[in-house]
This record gives C-alpha cells, sequence and structure tokens, in this order.
C-alpha cells in the first residue's frame, strides 16, 4: 500500500468549496481523468505531463456510459482513469488547477465548441477530487485540529463521487505502489 494513502478512510474526510483553498499550498492530489475522444492518444499524452509534476500511481482505466445519455440520444462512452500524485514540490491549489488547464488544451479540448453541440467530444478532463495541504503552509489549521492536518481534503464541488470516482480512489488505496 502507498505509504501516503495508507490510512485514508473516504466516509471522514472534510470537504472544502475550492474557492476558499485557491492560495494553499498542495503536496498531493487525486485526481480524476476522462476522455470520450481519442482516449487511447490524450490519456497517455496528460500521464506523461503529470509525472512530470511528480511521482504519479494510476488506477486502472474504466469504460463507463456518459450519464447524460439515453436511448434517444446517445452519447460515446467515456474513459477515466484516477491517478495520485505525490508533488515533487508544494504547488499552490490555483496555480495547479490553471496547470491542469492548460493540459486539457494542450490535447485539444474545446470548452466552447462543447457548450454549443449536443454531443461533447471531450478529449481530456481533469477534475481534482482530494487534495493534500502543505502542513507548514496551511492557514486552515487555525480552523482545524492537527490531527486533520495529516489528512487529505475533498473538493465539495466533486462530492459525492461518482462511481467509477470511487472505485479508482479505493484501487489506489488499496493497490498502493
Amino acid at each position: 500500500m502507498h505509504k501516503a494513502l495508507t490510512h485514508l478512510n473516504l466516509d471522514g474526510l472534510q470537504t472544502y468549496a475550492p474557492e476558499l483553498l485557491q492560495t494553499q499550498s498542495v503536496t498531493a492530489v487525486l485526481l480524476a481523468l476522462g476522455s470520450n475522444y481519442q482516449a487511447e492518444k490524450h490519456l497517455p499524452c496528460v500521464r506523461k505531463k503529470l509525472a512530470v509534476l511528480g511521482e504519479i500511481q494510476l488506477s486502472t482505466a474504466f469504460q463507463n456510459p456518459d450519464f447524460t445519455a439515453t436511448l434517444e440520444h446517445p452519447k460515446p462512452d467515456y474513459t477515466n482513469q484516477c491517478v495520485y500524485i505525490s508533488l515533487t514540490s508544494p504547488i499552490p491549489l490555483q496555480q495547479l488547477q490553471q496547470t491542469f488547464k492548460n493540459f486539457e488544451s494542450e490535447c485539444n479540448r474545446q470548452r466552447l465548441t462543447e457548450a454549443q453541440t449536443s454531443i461533447k467530444q471531450v478529449t481530456m478532463d481533469i477534475d481534482i477530487l482530494l487534495i493534500k495541504l502543505d502542513d507548514n503552509q496551511n492557514s486552515l489549521s487555525r480552523n482545524t485540529t492537527s490531527k486533520s492536518l495529516n489528512q487529505w481534503i475533498i473538493m465539495a464541488d466533486r462530492y459525492p463521487f461518482k462511481t467509477h470516482e470511487r472505485a479508482g480512489i479505493e484501487e489506489l488505496i488499496l493497490s498502493g505502489l
């Protein structure tokens, strides 16, 4: 089991709105990757980019139907994967979010085009599910116990987790390298 994920209990974690954490330095992150267009090309590409940020660990890639699809309006399946990154050095959450948006753009993600079509072709979607704050620069420490400083924080905008996200996170917890 990966030592950083050894005692991670999803049910006991606190949630915070990402906008409250923008200036906080992050030392590790759990991400959800998703692609419904040329996933076999874009997932390996973004994994290489993520590996530059630190040590990564990957869950199995899952193929899932688009939950907004209907019989009348079928949509392409998504390939989803969770990624744990132990960052080489702490990065403010806001900078990390921008880095991930840049990675999406480098995979030719076209948000404006997606918004205008009923069937979105998503080359790459990177969502932050959980973060671990830098204990040395955590301004939330005034509002939390010292025990909570060593725990992960769930991004409130991503919770509750989708089934494939929870499965990927649990796989990373159980099968750590």
